[in-house]
C-alpha cells in the first residue's frame, strides 16, 4: 500500500498555528528558533498570536505554512513516504520530506520566493478568481479568448479538483473572464481576496529572482519521487526538479492531474501534513476511493 504525503500551500494559515507543536516538542521548538534566526524576525510570534491580516502578508504566510508543515513532518517517527507532492508553496515542504532540500535551504528559498512574489504583485493590479462547476476545457477556452481579444492577461492557475479551477491575471482580465464564465454556465466565478496573480505570466519578475537563488542552492538525490505541479508526474532528477520549481511561479498548479498520476502509480493513501485539511478534501473530490488523513 503506497502512501503519498502531500503538503498544503498559501491559504491554510491560521492564528495559533503550530503553537501546540512548539510547546510540546523540544525539537520543534529548536526548529522554530532556527527559522526565526534565518528569517531575521520572529515568525513564531506571528504564527501563534498574529491576526488574520498579519498572517495574510505573503512574506509571512509562505514561510509560516512551510514551517508548520515541515515541523509536523519531522515529528513523525520512522516514516518514509513512497511519493510526495505539494500544492504550490507546499512543493518546498515536499522537497524537504524527500530529502532533496535541507530545511535551512528550503526556508531561505521560500522567503526569497515570498518577497519576490510580493514585489511582483506591486508592479501591476492583479488578482485571482475561483470558477466552480465549469469544465476545465471551457475555462481554458474563455481565458484564451479574453487574452486574444483584449490583451489582458488571464490564465488557468490552479486545477484544484474537478469543477474547481482558479484563474489568474490582471484585474480587468479577471473581471471580463468572470462575466464570461458565468454566462457559459459556471455556478460561481468569484474574485478571491489575494494580493496578486500567482501562477501567471505576471509573476515573471519573481521567477527570475527565484531562479537565481535556486541555481545557487544544493539539490540532493531524492529519497522518493515528487509529483511536481507544472508537470503532474513523478520526478526524481535534481535538475528537472529545479526547472519545474522555477517554472511553477508562472505555470499552473495541476493538482487534479498530480493526484490522478499518484493514484495511477499506486498511491492508495494520502496523508496531508501541515495546517488545515484543504488537500484532504480536494483528494477525496478527485478520487473518492482514496484513504485520506492528516498530520498537523
Amino acid at each position: 500500500m503506497a502512501n503519498a504525503f502531500v503538503f498544503p500551500g498559501q491559504g491554510s494559515q491560521f492564528s495559533g498555528m503550530a503553537k501546540n507543536l512548539y510547546e510540546s516538542n523540544p525539537f520543534v521548538k529548536n526548529l522554530f528558533e532556527q527559522a526565526n534566526e534565518i528569517l531575521g524576525f520572529r515568525i513564531s510570534d506571528i504564527m501563534f498570536t498574529g491576526s488574520d491580516d498579519d498572517l495574510k502578508q505573503t512574506n509571512v504566510t509562505q514561510p509560516a505554512v512551510f514551517l508548520h508543515s515541515v515541523a509536523a513532518f519531522k515529528t513523525l517517527q520512522d516514516v518514509k513516504p513512497d511519493m510526495v507532492a505539494g500544492h504550490s508553496l507546499g512543493e518546498f515542504s515536499a522537497l524537504v520530506a524527500n530529502r532533496v532540500l535541507s530545511f535551512e535551504d528550503a526556508l531561505k528559498l521560500v522567503s526569497i520566493r515570498a518577497n519576490a512574489m510580493q514585489k511582483a504583485c506591486e508592479l501591476a493590479p492583479s488578482t485571482m478568481a475561483a470558477v466552480l462547476a465549469l469544465a476545465d476545457e471551457k475555462v481554458e477556452q474563455i481565458c484564451a479568448e479574453v487574452l486574444a481579444e483584449t490583451g489582458e492577461v488571464v490564465v488557468p492557475a490552479n486545477y484544484n479538483c474537478p469543477g474547481q479551477l482558479v484563474i489568474s491575471g490582471s484585474v480587468k482580465g479577471i473581471e471580463i473572464a468572470c462575466e464570461r464564465m458565468k454566462a457559459a454556465g459556471a455556478k460561481r466565478a468569484l474574485v478571491l481576496p489575494v494580493g496578486g496573480a500567482f501562477h501567471s505570466p505576471l509573476m515573471t519578475p519573481a521567477k527570475e529572482e527565484l531562479a537565481a537563488a535556486i541555481e545557487a542552492t544544493t539539490f540532493y538525490q531524492s529519497s522518493c519521487p515528487v509529483y511536481q505541479n507544472v508537470v503532474a508526474k513523478a520526478v526524481t532528477d535534481a535538475e528537472d526538479i529545479k526547472k519545474n520549481l522555477i517554472d511553477q511561479l508562472t505555470g499552473a498548479v495541476r493538482w487534479t492531474q498530480s493526484v490522478q498520476a499518484m493514484a495511477t502509480d499506486g498511491a492508495t493513501q494520502f496523508t496531508e501534513v501541515g495546517p488545515g485539511k484543504v488537500l484532504q478534501g480536494l483528494v477525496q473530490k478527485i478520487n473518492k476511493e482514496m484513504v485520506v488523513n492528516g498530520v498537523s
